[in-house]
């Protein structure tokens, strides 16, 4: 009996589509695209907890090894040809310096034989220090466009990031909150994968105007699995 396998977590994921293009949803927080060989992640915020630290607000520095160890799972398993990390990749700009060399090998393992893409963030706006991979403003793929931050009004495939989307249901008197994608099948918003990241309720004020409400579904994080919530029921 191979008891690693039984230990194994089994994940059940959710088709989604924008914009025409058919995607998986990973309830890890990963998008896959299984046409073009493509992963996308957004937000992983690495070294959160040393930039913390510099500020004199001390916190567990175990971010940066539990957010890789995640991504690597996920890169084990779909064997992209190409990762795209939709900004804020690093905490702040010195984030990529400041990276123990530990990650930083296991980090060049996930790298090495794909295409590995760069989008600048607000908080790392410049290429990581020492790191392959290119690092672009946003980046056209078909109809689709991948950038940090959402644009205001209409975007027609736009994949963005940023604002760390989470949605809450309430359910037999019970309020469930989680970390989620956001799609109105036009545009999509990525959830943030960073270990250390918080989630901003979709229903705020930020995000006024980036969807049409009655074709909004939040694709909720489980543990193990992904629930689709029609925008209509979230509180």
């Amino acid at each position: 009996m191979n008891l690693a396998a039984i230990a194994e977590p089994q994940y059940e994921t959710a088709t989604i589509e924008v914009a025409g293009a058919t995607a998986i949803c990973d309830p890890r927080g990963a998008l896959y695209f299984a046409d073009d060989d493509l992963l996308v992640v957004s937000d992983l915020h690495l070294e959160k907890g040393s930039s913390l630290a510099r500020r004199g607000i001390f916190a567990p520095p175990y971010d940066t090894g539990s957010t890789l160890s995640v991504l690597a799972d996920i890169v084990a398993q779909y064997r992209p040809q190409a990762v795209i990390s939709l900004g804020d990749s690093f905490h702040d700009a010195e984030g990529a310096a400041r990276l123990p060399l530990v990650y930083r090998e296991a980090l060049l393992e996930m790298m090495s034989g794909r295409d590995w893409f760069w989008i600048a963030g607000n908080h790392d706006p410049d290429a990581p220090h020492d790191l392959p991979g290119e690092c672009v403003r946003e980046l056209a793929l078909g109809d689709l466009i991948f950038r940090h931050e959402p644009s205001r009004g209409r975007a027609p495939g736009e994949i963005a990031g940023h604002l760390h989307p989470g949605a809450r249901i309430v359910r037999r008197g019970r309020s469930v909150r989680r970390a989620c994608f956001a799609c109105d099948g036009e545009r999509l918003i990525m959830p943030a994968f960073g270990a250390y990241t918080g989630t901003l309720n979709i229903r705020d004020r930020a995000y006024a105007g980036l969807f049409a409400a009655e074709r909004l579904v939040a694709y909720m994080l489980g543990r193990n699995s992904v629930y689709p919530i029609a925008g209509t029921a979230l509180r």
